[in-house]
């Protein structure tokens, strides 16, 4: 699979990585998403779908931890990819970060890989 573009950005606590991968943007972010950070995380997916690729991947392998602004996040890049026929695919998230998902019921709304690789196939 072919690599369109590539870029991050860094803010103390959480670095996010942003690629194209075929018909997917995959972001990863690591370290930290909270108020303070969310930003970081917001702009790269709020991008790839005004350039239309809607096909959002997020890689949470590295994603230590996510509070309620981050989560609030993850759902607004939901709403925004659904309207434009796509969706986000979470992957790969650490016990952490999927314990906050399941407590807010948020699990229910995205589609939750095991890994990168499998959220790619899908």
């Amino acid at each position: 699979m072919g690599r369109g573009t590539v870029g991050s950005a860094n803010r103390g606590r959480l670095q996010v990585e942003a690629r194209t991968d075929g018909r997917s943007e995959i972001v990863t972010p690591v370290g930290e998403l909270d108020h303070h950070t969310a930003d970081l995380l917001r702009e790269p997916l709020e991008h790839a779908v005004e350039q239309g690729r809607a096909r959002l991947v997020v890689d949470c392998s590295k994603l230590e931890f996510c509070d309620s602004t981050g989560l609030n996040v993850l759902l607004g890049a939901r709403l925004k990819a659904e309207a434009a026929g796509g969706g986000v695919h979470l992957a790969g998230m650490l016990p952490v970060v999927a314990r906050v998902f399941e407590i807010t019921g948020a699990e229910a709304v995205f589609t939750v890989h095991g890994s990168l690789e499998e959220a790619l196939e899908s």
